[in-house]
């Protein structure tokens, strides 16, 4: 792999996230000398400006990876599954946002505010590197923003049983999804009825207590990623956990509702004091006042909302008097960066650090 710049290659780059990553991209300054997206077959040719320069898009076929030094996925699993080993096998490194990778034993999956450390291990000797060990996994958008919290809370208090609620906006299922609530939102306030597509109900003024497909224990596969992803990311095999997923009528950020039990006594306050000195974190919580974690608060406001920015605003935070040592917290992120493009870039970025 070269040093500096470097031949980046973006898979999804038309997507809701791979737009956001290639402007992060910029945002961060990321070392890229060459840049080449992949799309589907019907964006071919397609020209995307980033840094003052138009950039056509390919479509992915054999050999297409060759000389790339790092490529982002942010495809299906299906895509993921048949072009990362090919593109770890011409050389390049892969930051992969599908679900492909995520529990292979093999394959770190990271978050750099919770696992960092041992990424920057991980990537000590990266010219000696075989290729499987080459793809690095990105988790689900609503595990990395939970696991972000309770990075700083377990180090101090150890975790006993976690139980998460999500409710998760529509962009998470992309761009068709977030058009399609434009449309039904519309429709509904005109007396018109539009068809669900992305959805398997309407979603205009309704929440769906369904993400994914609905396995034979009950949970639901987004319910299964987050709490075995959890488990693994925090290195914590028999962690105790439970997850709802709910899609609810919003364009971004995903918020949590999040129940945790202690093996030790902690107080509000000194949960409040540890999550405000975590990375990443941005403490909103002065309920009093109308201050916690929102997505988009309107303007002119006490809250800093989530969309649009980097960091995983925690807030409510309090006792739970229903157990021992246990505490709620209100938790939002903004899926499309914090959890996925902007989490991808910061693995990438503890990367380039090794190769420098």
């Amino acid at each position: 792999m070269s040093r500096s710049p470097l031949h980046v290659a973006v898979v999804g780059a038309t997507g809701a996230v791979g737009r956001e990553l290639l402007s992060i991209l910029d945002q961060r300054d990321f070392p890229v000398g060459e840049l080449t997206p992949f799309a589907s077959a019907r964006s071919q040719g397609k020209m995307i400006p980033w840094r003052g320069r138009s950039h056509a898009c390919h479509v992915l076929e054999e050999g297409c990876f060759e000389g790339v030094d790092l490529a982002f996925f942010d495809a299906s699993d299906e895509v993921s599954r048949v072009w990362v080993p090919k593109a770890v096998a011409a050389g390049a490194w892969v930051i992969d946002n599908s679900a492909t990778f995520r529990m292979d034993p093999d394959v770190i999956l990271g978050v750099p505010e919770v696992n960092g450390p041992l990424l920057a291990r991980y990537f000590e000797n990266p010219a000696q590197a075989e290729p499987r060990s080459r793809i690095i996994a990105g988790p689900n958008c609503s595990t990395v923003q939970l696991v972000v919290a309770l990075k700083p809370l377990h180090d101090r208090w150890r975790l006993k049983r976690v139980v998460v609620s999500s409710y998760q906006s529509t962009s998470g299922a992309g761009t068709a999804a977030m058009d399609e609530l434009s449309a039904q939102t519309r429709g509904a306030l005109s007396g018109q009825r539009v068809a669900p597509r992305a959805f398997p109900h309407q979603i205009a003024f309704n929440c769906i207590p369904q993400i994914g497909g609905v396995k034979d224990d009950g949970y639901t596969s987004e319910e299964s990623k987050i709490m075995a992803e959890t488990r693994k990311i925090l290195g914590l095999p028999s962690l105790r956990i439970s997850a709802t997923a709910v899609r609810v009528p919003t364009h971004a950020s995903h918020g949590e509702s999040v129940n945790i039990e202690f093996e030790e006594p902690v107080s509000a306050g000194e949960a409040r004091a540890a999550l405000a000195a975590h990375p990443g974190i941005v403490v909103q919580d002065d309920p009093q006042k109308g201050i916690y974690p929102m997505g988009n608060p309107g303007e002119g406001g006490a809250v800093q909302g989530a969309s649009g920015r980097d960091g995983v605003y925690v807030g409510r935070i309090r006792k739970d008097p229903s157990v021992e040592n246990g505490l709620n917290l209100w938790v939002v992120s903004d899926n499309l960066r914090k959890g996925a493009a902007l989490n991808a870039i910061q693995i990438g970025e503890i990367l380039v650090k090794r190769l420098r």
